[in-house]
């Protein structure tokens, strides 16, 4: 596609949603160039701050996101950094990621984050993977690299901003960064093309292998400027991020359509346990939230379900509604009350959750992607899409249903893995498309519906394809189960694993081995008189401890369908 054609489409994109007075205007489809016209247009209006202990600290504006992000790709070049080499971010959420960043685009080279929660060793493999030539760690991290190569130098992203911190050989020094002079700023660094590699993102999925998505400048602006088609954002708007940044969807739809935009993103100093997230949430009152499924069903299932059922006017068919509507003010309090839209990704959301949002109105918005696809493929606004489907295919994106499988084709997928040819052949057709492993349909009115995972998919007795995810959600609605997972044994039989419910757990009933199996057995028949014959459950076992999950809260199938077959 020529130069001309991608720019045409880039601005039809930001008219057909009025988008033109908001988004800022790219002559390049690079991360530097976003940098650069932010800064430009957004100047003084604040673009990142931190919240820890009910006080906010280290608010950077638009203008200082351009000037620091500049400072750092000086201090990559002087450590050494040539364009296309990787420099790994290693760091919690704060502002000085965004910084880290653009630093790195700006020097020319490849960014590696990585998830803060993922095993020292894999840290280490990912490292010597992608060939990291620089570490960007935080005071917490920094133990996490400590296999890595000594010699490769440790830049303490999260000290003071006018000196860096660098460790080489175990010696630590201090770092002044250089004075921006904004008349050759852009001359002092490597030009960077569209279709460059900006970012390899390592997956932590289900299936188990990581592997390295090279995502192009292209993926990621196309991917930022698109979501604006599923929510038009303001400088105005406040984003409360929650989900790390080194996740594919954080990244794109949450920091670089902020950013784009013009919103202030505010991150958070320690994980979002509910003692963190209520305080921050009525602080910040947020008007923009990314989540994934298991925030809002836990709060749901938690707070909002047994508040509802306790109050009098639910017990009457004819004042159930006001009830709804009480329950459903009192959801809206609890994320701020200025929520306007509220992004639910990374994981199946159970229909019974999505069935309470949609009868109180609450602006939930599904969406659908893959690390592979920078992420989103489909989405759109809230209340504008159907009951448990992910809304329509987005402009410029390309969807086709073969064998039952999701194949995309567009400007949001993938270079490729890096360093890996054979499986990067695995997941393209011979004609081009992505394989997205996913399983689903496109209903008259281009609306996508998901229905699971290929790897997951269970075939039964006479060839009829069994979902596990549906069955997982019909299980984890019970009062019982608060995770399930669903397979099939060597035999063909369907089983499923369930962790309790703590309020399940505790009854005095299910302590003694009889009430647990009644207590099965009798969610057993409830969910079994909702299936088909083919795929009603077996057995449904209890399982001891807590399920490893994704960081978007998906369970790593691997770990225990191998076990149990």
């Amino acid at each position: 596609m020529a130069r001309e054609e991608r720019l045409h489409n880039s601005a039809t994109i930001q008219r057909q949603n009025g988008l033109n007075y908001q988004m800022v205007d790219l002559k390049k489809m690079t991360l530097t160039e976003l940098c650069l016209r932010s800064a430009e247009k957004y100047k003084n209006r604040r673009a990142f701050q931190i919240y820890r202990d009910g006080q906010i600290y280290a608010p950077i504006s638009y203008r200082m996101m351009g000037i620091r992000s500049r400072q750092f790709g000086m201090l990559l070049q002087s450590l050494g950094v040539q364009p296309g080499d990787r420099v790994m971010i290693l760091a919690e959420n704060c502002p000085e990621w965004p910084i880290a960043w653009f630093g790195i685009a700006f020097a020319g080279a490849v960014a590696v984050p990585v998830l803060t929660d993922f095993p020292t060793g894999q840290i280490k493999t990912i490292g010597e993977h992608s060939g990291a030539t620089v570490l960007c760690v935080t005071e917490r991290t920094a133990p996490k690299a400590e296999e890595l190569d000594p010699a490769i130098p440790r830049i303490q992203i999260d000290g003071p901003m006018t000196i860096a911190p660098v460790t080489i050989q175990g010696i630590r020094k201090e770092l002044f960064l250089k004075e921006i002079n904004p008349q050759d700023d852009e001359q002092n660094f490597p030009r960077r093309e569209e279709d460059d590699p900006a970012a390899i993102i390592y997956t932590s999925g289900t299936t188990g292998k990581s592997k390295g998505v090279t995502l192009s400048n292209r993926n990621l602006i196309f991917n930022a400027q698109s979501s604006n088609t599923v929510i038009k954002l303001y400088p105005r708007d406040r984003f409360l991020s929650i989900i790390p940044i080194a996740h594919t969807y954080e990244c794109s739809i949450g920091f670089l359509t902020a950013v784009i935009s013009g919103s202030s993103t505010t991150y958070l100093d320690k994980p979002p346990s509910p003692a963190v997230l209520l305080p921050a949430i009525q602080a910040i009152r947020p008007t923009v939230m990314l989540t994934v499924p298991l925030i809002i069903e836990k709060t749901y299932r938690g707070k909002v379900l047994p508040a509802l059922r306790s109050n009098p006017l639910y017990k009457f068919p004819l004042t159930r509604p006001l009830a709804r509507k009480v329950a459903g003010k009192k959801l809206m309090s609890a994320f701020g009350g200025s929520i306007r839209f509220f992004g639910i990704g990374g994981a199946p959301l159970s229909p019974d959750v999505e069935d309470f949002l949609r009868l109180v109105k609450f602006p939930y918005s599904l969406g659908y992607g893959l690390t592979e696809t920078a992420p989103l493929i489909a989405g759109a606004p809230p209340f504008h899409f159907p009951a448990h489907s992910v809304g329509p295919v987005l402009p410029g994106v390309k969807v086709r249903i073969t064998g039952g499988e999701i194949q995309v084709q567009g400007p949001n997928v993938m270079l490729g893995y890096y360093r890996d040819t054979d499986e990067t052949a695995k997941v393209f057709t011979d004609d081009g498309w992505l394989k997205t492993g996913d399983l689903g349909y496109l209903d008259p009115k281009g609306q996508l519906y998901i229905k699971g995972r290929s790897k997951a998919l269970i075939l039964g007795p006479s060839g009829e394809n069994i979902y596990p995810e549906e069955i997982e959600a019909l299980l984890t609605a019970s009062p019982l189960a608060e995770d399930a997972l669903v397979y099939a044994d060597s035999r063909g039989t369907i089983m499923a694993m369930i962790t309790l419910k703590a309020a399940a757990a505790a009854e005095p009933a299910l302590q003694a081995i009889a009430g647990i199996g009644a207590a099965l057995e009798e969610l057993k028949k409830k969910v079994n008189k909702q299936l088909p014959s083919f795929s009603r459950l077996s057995q449904i076992v209890i399982h001891s401890g807590l399920f490893e999950k994704t960081p978007t809260g998906k369970i790593r199938r691997f770990l225990y369908q191998t076990a149990s077959i």
